[in-house]
């Protein structure tokens, strides 16, 4: 039976099934794409991939309510937060069709030469594998810099949203790209490393868990292909003992349980100053208390399912893992006596070291509370991770907030925010949460030539 299809979290029911594609099929594609970057996409204009783009921005805003469905339909997400998503995916095309001419442009080199200069140019067929938790923004990320930058585009996305993963490769099609320029790949874990090996494919980008990282990295790596890995995270979020309460609180709640804790960079480790922790976690857990839950299409309600029962049913085993490790759980984080994959949001606090979870990535709603003497100790047990994706500090001292930023061992650190800023800024971790860069500038140049052409 095919993994792909739409299992509904609100219902617990299967929908729709789809077939996976053969060997013969998935190799059909390949040359497609192929022989489409060879002989026609990367010799076109930006203006030319730019109206492609465009349109299918346009489409996606015109059309974000039925997108938005599509995502609560297949994994269980708010409708608020799917319309987000929506528009935010429109808005990462629309900057790589804006804004791909001149970041690629060609760069002179100051040498004794008579002439030197850089010119960016397309590899030929990348290969990108993608996560259920954000359908589109995931997809949005890896098409918009490639097609822009003269890549062709293969993905195969997660089968839990087979009907996301159509219905955006359905919008470059009706915005007028050429078959082959983005395809989406209904295939098995074995045909994907297949895939791999093919010489076709020049770069392969994945989203994903540390384990799937690991080994689709070293396929990659065997096949001598660049690669990029946005992997996991256990971001630390910092309250300093001068932060404002009100601020904080509003961010803890969209850092940790927006689309049910399901995100890379959810505030994972919530790092308070003892003068703090207890008002904090008073708060946070009046807070959650508050939460609705219900249909993720019903605006009256702020929580839909869990993505998936084995979502839920393994951050269940978590929390179990961290109360037996000696951990307390104050309040929530279990099932709800409802239809589908329900799950009340949790707070546990009292993790040492020694519990079993401590190096963990809570993949739910699931708020860790941890209690320090001082900023150094927060840097210290903010760095104290296998993990390096993101992480936010809170304090009324931005200068303050700025030096503590520096000293965190991660790609990414927000000051008095939960992430911000749109598709102009980098994405993208260090240590076990991968390597690469997405969105911004530097996403556009993961998978280019950057070729010298010289006259010594």
């Amino acid at each position: 039976m095919s993994a792909y299809k739409t299992l509904n979290p609100t219902t617990g029911k299967v929908e729709k099934t789809f077939d996976e594609h053969t060997d013969a099929e998935m190799s059909a594609r390949l040359e497609k794409a192929h022989a489409l970057w060879r002989d026609d996409w990367r010799h076109r204009s930006f203006d030319d991939r730019k109206k492609i783009l465009k349109t299918a921005a346009e489409s996606l805003r015109r059309d974000k309510e039925k997108h938005a469905r599509l995502i609560g339909l297949e994994m269980g997400k708010s409708i608020r937060e799917s319309v987000g998503e929506i528009e935010f995916s429109a808005a990462i095309l629309d900057y790589y069709a804006d804004n791909a001419e001149r970041i690629l442009a060609p760069r002179n080199i100051q040498t004794s030469c008579h002439k030197a200069q850089v010119i960016s140019q397309s590899l030929g067929v990348i290969y990108c594998v993608e996560p259920w938790n954000y359908p589109y923004y995931q997809l949005a990320r890896v098409a918009a810099p490639n097609l822009m930058a003269g890549n062709t585009v293969m993905v195969k996305h997660a089968p839990s949203v087979p009907q996301c993963a159509l219905a955006f490769e359905q919008l470059f099609i009706d915005a007028g790209a050429p078959e082959g320029a983005y395809t989406n790949l209904f295939i098995s874990n074995d045909q994907s490393e297949q895939l791999i090996s093919r010489p076709e494919i020049c770069g392969v980008a994945l989203t994903g868990s540390e384990r799937a990282g690991s080994a689709v990295a070293a396929q990659a790596g065997k096949a001598l292909k660049k690669s990029t890995m946005e992997l996991g995270g256990t971001d630390a979020f910092i309250v300093l003992e001068d932060a404002d309460l009100d601020l904080v609180i509003r961010s803890a709640i969209d850092g940790r349980f927006e689309n049910n804790g399901q995100v890379c960079t959810a505030a994972k480790r919530m790092i308070v100053h003892e003068s703090l922790a207890d008002e904090f976690t008073g708060r946070l857990q009046a807070a959650i208390s508050e939460f609705r839950y219900g249909d993720p299409l019903d605006p009256d309600n702020t929580h839909g399912p869990m993505s998936s029962e084995s979502a839920l049913n393994l951050t269940l085993e978590q929390v179990d893992i961290a109360v037996k490790g000696g951990a307390t759980l104050l309040t929530g984080a279990e099932r709800l006596n409802h239809d589908g994959f329900f799950m009340r949001a949790g707070i546990l606090t009292n993790i040492t070291k020694d519990n079993p979870i401590f190096y963990k990535e809570i993949f739910g709603p699931v708020a860790s509370i941890y209690r320090v003497r001082d900023e150094e100790e927060a840097i210290a047990l903010a760095n104290d991770s296998p993990f390096g994706l993101g992480g936010s500090v809170y304090t009324k001292d931005i200068e303050r907030g700025w030096r503590v930023a520096e000293r965190i061992e991660t790609g990414m650190v927000f000051i008095n925010a939960m992430g911000g800023g749109g598709p102009e800024l980098p994405f993208g971790g260090i240590k076990n949460s991968g390597y690469g860069r997405e969105l911004s500038e530097f996403g556009i140049e993961e998978f280019i030539n950057r070729k010298l052409v010289c006259v010594p």
